[in-house]
């Protein structure tokens, strides 16, 4: 069933909004990476979230290439390569020597040695109907593992009672992309497409609900010790999830701020999930995250 047949108009539609809000997070990290651009530094921000951002991607296009018929998750997976490959070469152009090089590593390791892997071993091992099975839970283990990732920032609202690590706007983001993706993917009978997104939608729901509980509460230190109400952790502490990708600065606090991996969740599995992948950045400074959105 192909998502651009107008003999399902409504699989089109919750296609359509899916790009929409997929092409949305990938441009949400365009405040962060002007600011390095005016500064000539990447400010501590990691690379990770973007190159998990690109490989998921690239997956889901092979995904859709090999299923077929699969137009609308071409298209916000393209425009992902493309966006990402740009903030990524920005990232190489202005970070320091150590950075690039670890940026280099897991470009190769990820972008190059795994997806080669996944190549190779489906064009060799599979054909047909078995090709897209095999692919297909490549593409939702991966996802999975991308939305698993905000769960340590759940553990950090809790301990500290202070949502400033988790954004609303990130939180609803990747439910909203979620649902619609998992719309798209159970209206065109696509269970890879679709059962990731039941994960994704749970984050978020508990994201959303966390943030409602916590957010007049009085934050406390990871020591136990009560903080002052309008105080904040260090930037080195701060660590953001949305998806597609956001950002923090170690001199600065930039916690409001979008990246897009959702991002690992609202920048991996088909844009049809949005998350967010965070990771240490190389100088353990502060935290990029990007929308590690997975498009499906």
């Amino acid at each position: 069933m192909g998502g651009l047949s107008l003999e399902h108009p409504w699989a089109f539609a919750f296609g359509l909004l899916g790009n929409v809000i997929s092409f949305a997070s990938y441009l949400a990290p365009i405040p962060t990476f002007y600011r390095i651009y005016k500064s000539k530094s990447t400010e501590g921000f990691q690379s990770v979230p973007y190159v998990v951002a690109l490989f998921s991607a690239m997956l889901w296009i092979y995904y859709a290439l090999v299923k077929s018929n699969e137009s609308l998750l071409i298209t916000i997976n393209a425009a992902g390569c493309v966006i990402e490959t740009i903030y990524i070469v920005m990232y190489l152009a202005y970070a320091p020597k150590k950075a690039k090089i670890f940026t280099a590593k897991i470009l190769l390791l990820l972008n190059v040695g795994v997806f080669g892997v996944i190549l190779l071993l489906t064009l060799l091992l599979a054909k047909g109907e078995k090709r897209v099975v095999s692919l297909g839970w490549v593409c939702v283990a991966f996802s999975v593992s991308v939305f698993v990732a905000p769960l340590s920032i759940i553990g950090r609202v809790i301990r500290t009672r202070s949502v400033e690590y988790m954004p609303f706007s990130l939180s609803l983001s990747l439910t909203l992309s979620a649902v619609v993706w998992f719309l798209y993917g159970l209206l065109i009978k696509d269970k890879y497409v679709a059962l990731p997104n039941i994960l994704g939608f749970s984050f978020g729901l508990v994201q959303m609900g966390l943030y409602m509980f916590y957010m007049n509460a009085t934050p406390v230190v990871d020591d136990g010790k009560e903080g002052k109400k309008e105080g904040k952790l260090p930037a080195e502490e701060h660590v953001v999830v949305n998806i597609a990708k956001l950002g923090a600065t170690p001199e600065k606090n930039y916690t409001n701020e979008v990246h897009p991996v959702t991002e690992m969740a609202a920048r991996a599995v088909p844009r049809s999930c949005g998350a967010e992948v965070v990771a240490a950045a190389p100088e353990n400074k502060a935290v990029g995250a990007l929308p590690v959105q997975a498009i499906v």
